[in-house]
């Protein structure tokens, strides 16, 4: 027996070690794909996420949005969440108008929700950004709140007001 030569494993044992490493690797990779694409719990509503329209901002020291001039009557806006609060408590349209909301959540656990228009975003972890687009087909004053836990009751709320 030489003794120069080093105890190289077997070759089973090589394949089973790929095998597993293989395995654990694509579980790595199907979960990264899964958690990265979300959850969009209204199929209705086109939902783009992860910030793809970052682009319109909110003035600061102002409880109105801030509007981005889009073609086609599309009215886009950024409500910003944190703690049982939306940076943006009033949105006005005009009946016909496409209505864009760039939601971000800077904080907490959140959503937005809005009922008569069959809209609303995933409820998202801090960080978490989506943009979601709904027709404004009636006039009124409608209320949009977090969902999440008693977030409405503690006043996570706002008014979109279609004229």
């Amino acid at each position: 027996m030489d003794t120069n030569e080093p105890n190289l494993p077997q070759t089973g044992e090589n394949k089973n070690i790929l095998t597993i490493v293989t395995v654990i690797g694509l579980v790595a990779i199907i979960g990264l794909f899964i958690f990265r694409t979300g959850n969009s719990s209204n199929p209705q509503n086109k939902a783009v996420q992860n910030g793809k329209n970052e682009s319109s901002q909110t003035q600061k020291g102002n409880n109105s949005p801030s509007e981005k001039k889009m073609p086609a009557n599309i009215k886009e806006f950024t409500v910003k969440a944190s703690n049982f609060k939306y940076d943006v408590t009033e949105i006005k349209v005009k009946k016909g108008d496409t209505v864009r909301i760039n939601f971000i959540n800077d904080e907490g656990f959140h959503d937005w929700k809005l009922d008569e228009f069959n809209a609303s975003t995933a409820k998202l972890n801090a960080g978490g950004k989506e943009t979601i687009e709904f027709y404004a087909d009636k006039t009124g004053t409608f209320e949009y709140y977090c969902s999440v836990g008693k977030h409405r009751e503690m006043g996570m709320v706002g008014n979109l007001v279609v004229e």
